[in-house]
């Protein structure tokens, strides 16, 4: 998680403290520091030189001596950890954790992050990324991603819902993120129908949790959908597997009751981890998406050719389409064509928009030649510039 936008220094301390006077007095005197206020307390961050021991001490006298903890950040750890691991470690150091209710702080953090989040709900937007067929060029739907604007303390969408499955908000997050996702879509399609254009495709992000909960039952999230001037056909639900789920009946029966309605279903991550193929065959999806680590640099791989060759196969067999994500080289794109996946995405066919695009005209890659024949080549024409020039030839 990242509290601020790149660090001025890798050597840094954080300060946490209830009391929002003494951290801004603090601030006054220490150079290039940076504030964030939270409902838990207010942080401060500085250069270790510039945010010391003494300073610290010297504003707390002057402030009739406020709890506070003040730690060094952890320049080794991932930037968006280092300073929620950072803040847990002062607030454990103020000696006030219990009285306010964060004993578990890491988990309170990540709560205070969602309240944060849910309390900018009018600076959020929904970006669409197109999902090509591969073989027309044409699009075939548009992924919904969320884009969080938190100026203060930015996330990624990713990290938001890692936040919600560690604190046990996912439902709650979803049904906002939902409701928010398919009223902008309603919005563009209202606008495309009016222009005589053909409904919106898109697939929307859901958590397995989700997806169980009564909230989105099969009709009751078909009516949302209705009501926002949708139809259950033109979405794809798109399982976002982060967290797991122990007993996969519930999960089948709601796959089943969404798909007797009309909606598409994707597993995501396909050949990373999350997404195997016994998870797959329980669920029986309409789309699998490959996994973009698999997808990068397939072209020179003949392991992850054989596995995306494996996961073709699969597909055909359960009637499900495959979509490759992470597509940004065009010689990926003609293998994985080659290799008779269906669907694309990635910043070499569109980037995420505020609104749908066309994706772009993508033409064949050049055939590169295998590296000893490469090699010969090269050889050949330093050959033939060291022979010109002795010839004088221009």
């Amino acid at each position: 998680m990242r509290l601020f936008h790149g660090s001025q220094s890798n050597d840094e301390r954080l300060l946490w403290s209830r009391d929002i006077r003494f951290v801004h007095r603090l601030a006054e005197v220490v150079p290039g520091s940076r504030i964030l206020e939270l409902d838990s307390g207010t942080i401060l961050i500085a250069d270790a030189a510039s945010l010391t021991d003494t300073r610290a001490t010297e504003t707390a006298e002057s402030v009739h001596d406020p709890e506070y903890g003040l730690v060094t950040v952890d320049s080794k750890l991932p930037e968006r950890e280092r300073y929620l691991y950072a803040l847990a470690a002062a607030v454990q150091l103020s000696g006030i954790a219990d009285r306010i209710g964060m004993a578990r702080s890491m988990i309170a953090v990540q709560s205070k992050v969602l309240d944060y989040f849910f309390n900018l709900r009018a600076h959020h937007a929904v970006a669409f990324q197109p999902i090509v067929d591969l073989a027309s060029g044409e699009v075939y739907e548009y992924e919904c991603l969320f884009r969080p604007e938190m100026p203060i303390m930015p996330q990624s969408i990713s990290s938001i819902v890692q936040a919600a499955i560690d604190t046990d908000r996912s439902v709650e997050l979803d049904a906002y993120l939902v409701g928010v996702v398919l009223g902008r879509v309603g919005q563009l399609q209202a606008i495309a129908i009016e222009a005589g254009g053909p409904p919106l495709r898109v697939a929307v992000n859901l958590t397995p949790a989700s997806l169980i909960d009564p909230i989105f039952e099969a009709n009751r999230l078909a009516e949302l959908v209705r009501s926002n001037g949708l139809e259950p056909r033109h979405i794809t639900l798109e399982c976002t597997e982060q967290q797991s789920i122990s007993d996969m009946l519930p999960m089948r029966r709601q796959v089943k009751a969404l798909r007797r309605l009309g909606f598409g279903f994707a597993v995501d991550d396909a050949g990373a981890g999350y997404a195997s193929f016994s998870l797959i065959a329980s669920l029986r999806p309409s789309i699998i998406k490959i996994d973009r680590d698999i997808v990068s640099g397939i072209a020179r791989d003949d392991a992850r050719q054989a596995l995306v060759e494996a996961f073709v196969s699969f597909g055909r067999r359960i009637g499900a389409r495959l979509v490759a994500e992470g597509i940004e080289k065009r010689a990926d794109l003609t293998t994985l064509s080659r290799l008779g996946v269906e669907f694309g995405q990635g910043y070499l066919l569109g980037r995420p928009a505020a609104e749908p695009e066309q994706p772009r005209r993508i033409g064949p890659a050049r055939p590169e030649l295998p590296l000893d024949l490469r090699r010969g080549t090269r050889s050949l024409l330093d050959a033939t510039t060291v022979a010109r020039e002795r010839l004088g030839i221009d």
